[in-house]
């Protein structure tokens, strides 16, 4: 189960699953249902939910992950800072030219403007760098801790018996409207083994005082 796909999406850059029906609903119905040609018992299911967002909570999610993100978010801090300032600098310099941009010549509002559209071309072009470095280190430091916590989900499922796991998170979707829709109405309090499972994992894999990221 290659988990790090799974919730790569949650933790980069912020320091479900939908099936087309159209094919299925195109083709004709038969007109009569063929009887089966083998019979059996059907197997007992049993399904739990899991919210893989808090497998990153500072607080209650799973240590290993957490020194990981920790790890990764110092390593980028100073880029951060870098992004804060010149942010900074491109709000002054346009408050600035509010104040002038009446008593000064339009030579020199057109000037201050132009250094103005170049801070900000040279904070996209660092923020998407970043961003892509940030995608590229996320992988090679929480790369085999997601694979770890995959197997590790799955030998946890065997062994109480759960046939099926659905991640609550990946079941949320937008509208047009950018309303996040949640489908599941309700649930038993008693199928939601996040927790259960972090606290599993964790008196299993304890963080570890390396700093040292994984390479591919």
């Amino acid at each position: 189960m290659k988990f790090m796909r799974i919730f790569r999406a949650i933790a980069a850059v912020a320091f479900f699953a939908v099936l087309s029906a159209g094919s299925a609903l195109a083709q004709p119905k038969p007109t009569s249902t063929p009887a089966p040609t083998t019979s059996g018992p059907i197997p007992e299911s049993k399904i739990a939910l899991i919210d893989s967002a808090a497998f990153g909570d500072e607080k209650q999610g799973i240590a290993r992950l957490v020194t990981k993100l920790k790890q990764l978010n110092s390593e980028f801090q100073p880029r951060q800072t870098e992004l804060d300032g010149l942010k900074q600098q491109i709000q002054k310099a346009t408050d600035d030219l509010a104040k002038v941009i009446n008593v000064q010549s339009q030579q020199a509002n057109q000037a201050a403007q132009d250094r103005i559209d170049q801070m900000k071309k040279d904070y996209q072009r660092k923020g998407e760098d970043a961003t892509a470095a940030y995608n590229k280190k996320f992988d090679e430091y929480t790369g085999p801790v997601y694979e770890d916590i995959g197997k590790a989900l799955d030998a946890f499922a065997k062994t109480r018996g759960i046939t099926m796991i659905f991640d609550v998170r990946k079941m949320v979707t937008t509208d047009a409207n950018g309303n996040q829709q949640f489908p599941l109405l309700y649930a038993a309090p008693n199928m939601d083994i996040t927790l259960a499972f972090i606290t599993d994992y964790n008196s299993k894999n304890p963080a570890t005082a390396s700093t040292t990221p994984s390479r591919p």
